[in-house]
C-alpha cells in the first residue's frame, strides 16, 4: 500500500455503474420492506440478498470496484507484515496498563478530595475546617 489508489481511467460509464449499484442495493433493501406481509419471509430475504449480490457484481465491474479489490489485496499483504506480540508480552502490557490506571485513579481521587476540602473551607460550607 505504498502508493495511493488513484481514480485514473474512471469514465462516465464507471460512474453510471456505481450509481446503478447504489440504486440496485437500495431497491433490494426497499423491496424487503415493501413485500412485508404480502410475501413469505423467504421470498423477501431472497429478493433482499439478490439485490445486494447484483449490486456488488455491478460495483465490481466498474473501475471503482477494481480499485477497491486491489486495495483489499494490498491491505491483506500489509496485514501479514504486522508484528504481533507474544502472549507473555500482551499479558505484561495489560498488567502495566491496569497498574497505571489504579495509580492514576488514586491520584485523581486525592486531588479531587483536596480540592473539595479547599472549596468547602473557602466557601464556609457545613463542616468547614473539620
Amino acid at each position: 500500500m505504498n502508493e495511493a489508489v488513484k481514480n485514473d481511467g474512471v469514465t462516465g460509464a464507471d460512474k453510471a455503474k456505481l450509481w446503478a449499484a447504489i440504486l440496485i442495493a437500495a431497491a433490494g433493501i426497499a423491496s424487503f420492506y415493501v413485500l412485508k406481509g404480502d410475501q413469505a419471509d423467504w421470498v423477501r430475504w431472497v429478493v433482499f440478498a439478490g439485490g445486494l449480490i447484483v449490486a456488488a457484481a455491478v460495483f465490481f465491474l466498474s473501475q471503482y470496484g477494481r480499485d477497491f479489490w486491489k486495495f483489499a489485496l494490498d491491505a491483506r499483504i500489509e496485514l501479514y507484515k504486522v508484528f504481533w506480540p507474544t502472549r507473555q508480552e500482551t499479558g505484561t502490557m495489560t498488567a502495566v496498563v491496569f497498574v497505571f490506571v489504579i495509580i492514576m485513579a488514586l491520584f485523581f481521587w486525592g486531588v479531587d478530595s483536596i480540592l473539595g476540602w479547599l472549596t468547602k473551607l473557602i466557601l464556609g460550607g457545613p463542616d468547614a475546617g473539620v
